[in-house]
């Protein structure tokens, strides 16, 4: 008979398998700060010495790491998606960018559609209550990294709410280059009040999409505002690429001036 003893798990193995879990699932960040190992014992319901094997077993994994005098961090279990080579040749070839944000397109709908489906009530509550700090931050002037961060914050939300932990933490790596600035500076789109009321206008369409469940209607509304940040970005580097020009002409026309004095 295939039938084996069942053997009671060790409070340390339970330790780990939840804090993995929590990893996984993306509750705890890459950076995040574990509590006290008083208090996290008392959370969890178990002895110091069982949270400290547990511990050291997920130190040992990789997924948590120690600062010394400053407590325990969960790891940058991001850090490892990309090379620093290709990260180098993502930062110098415009190409990486535009491939990015088709990437971003294509993922961020099908991410969108799943969350208008599967997302609890909690997760769209979460997107709501950002769009809603998103439209008080349009009110304010000069705010270009606020709204950015806002942004940021938007999107993630929504992989969150799709409710994929492979798409969670391979976009969560992407996003991490993207605040790096390796691929565009964000605040680049908020620079120009008709952007920034372009860009609130399209997050509102995603947001009430996926508050009324509408799976196509959400997709549609990502991808409209990935082409319209595309648009603004060639726009953006077409621009550079003139004044530079026009620079060149200004320096030559100015220097025969002075060698006509």
């Amino acid at each position: 008979m295939p039938f084996q003893k069942v053997q009671p798990e060790k409070l340390s193995t339970s330790v780990v398998r939840q804090i993995e879990k929590l990893i996984l699932r993306g509750i705890l960040r890459p950076g995040e700060r574990l509590p006290s190992e008083r208090d996290l014992a008392d959370r969890l319901g178990v002895s110091r010495p069982s949270l400290r094997e547990a511990v050291a077993e997920l130190q040992a994994q990789a997924l948590l790491a120690t600062k010394a005098g400053s407590g325990i961090y969960v790891a940058d279990v991001l850090g490892s998606a990309f090379s620093p080579a290709l990260i180098r040749l993502f930062g110098s070839h415009d190409e990486a960018v535009f491939d990015y944000l088709s990437f971003r397109r294509d993922m961020e709908g099908l991410a969108a559609e799943r969350a208008a489906r599967l997302g609890s009530e909690s997760d769209l509550k979460v997107i709501q209550a950002i769009f809603g700090k998103m439209e008080a931050a349009q009110g304010r002037s000069n705010n270009a990294e606020e709204e950015a961060q806002l942004d940021a914050q938007f999107h993630s939300a929504i992989i969150d709410a799709s409710h994929n932990v492979v798409m969670l933490h391979m976009m969560r790596s992407m996003y991490d280059l993207l605040r790096q600035g390796v691929f565009y500076n964000r605040q680049v789109m908020f620079k120009q009040r008709t952007s920034r009321a372009a860009l609130l206008d399209q997050h509102r369409a995603i947001n009430t999409a996926l508050q009324a469940r509408n799976p196509a209607g959400a997709r549609a509304a990502v991808e409209a505002h990935l082409d319209y940040v595309q648009s603004a970005l060639e726009d953006h580097k077409r621009a550079e690429k003139n004044e530079a020009i026009a620079q060149q002409r200004l320096q030559h026309e100015t220097g025969r001036d002075s060698r006509r004095g």
